[in-house]
């Protein structure tokens, strides 16, 4: 976990999504690089993060953004609203860098704890919706949560991470995929 944010090492985060942005790779990346980017000091720089990966954990959040927040009122509305932040960023050098991260994460046990560390607040949320229309009797009393959730973020996520399929309306996949699902997934 990284350290609470200061005004320390302004851009470091920053920084390192460029670096990537232009095909570094994560084991090339060096506290160096990122201040010599960022201008400032590598020890400006290890007053704010412990290493490497909390700096990589802070950067990636920024990339990714606020974990969307449901607002509790329908199951299908709140899964359309999760589904639909699979694999969107704000920020617009993660077309360049999600891609290339996914072989890190394979690769390495650390990085693929990182992430893991990372999206696990947003699959939390869709735990909890799910169980929430499990308990309303709005989906199958037997449902398996984990499944559930691998079949409303797969789609988006090979959508967005590979273009799968180009003629696929982006705005509208969101809805179309809980829509699917959810007609399996629902109490009869």
């Amino acid at each position: 976990m990284s350290r609470p944010r200061s005004s320390a090492a302004p851009g470091c985060d920053v920084g390192i999504l460029d670096l990537l942005a232009e095909g570094s790779t994560i084991e090339a990346l060096s506290i160096e690089a990122v201040a010599t980017r960022a201008g400032v000091g590598k020890a400006t720089i290890y007053r704010r993060w412990p290493g490497k990966d909390a700096l990589l954990m802070d950067a990636l959040r920024r990339l990714k953004g606020v974990v969307a927040q449901p607002a509790g009122h329908s199951v299908r509305d709140d899964l359309v609203l999760l589904v639909g932040a699979v694999g969107h960023n704000v920020d617009p050098r993660a077309e360049r860098i999600m891609p290339c991260l996914v072989p890190e994460v394979n690769r390495s046990p650390d990085h693929f704890q990182l992430y893991q560390n990372m999206i696990e607040p947003r699959r939390k949320i869709m735990r909890e919706v799910l169980r929430r229309g499990v308990a309303t009797g709005e989906l199958r009393a037997d449902l398996d949560i984990e499944v559930a959730m691998a079949l409303l973020t797969g789609p988006m996520l090979i959508q967005r991470l590979m273009r799968w399929h180009p003629e696929l309306d982006d705005r509208l996949l969101p809805e179309n995929v809980v829509d699917g699902v959810l007609d399996g997934l629902r109490a009869r």
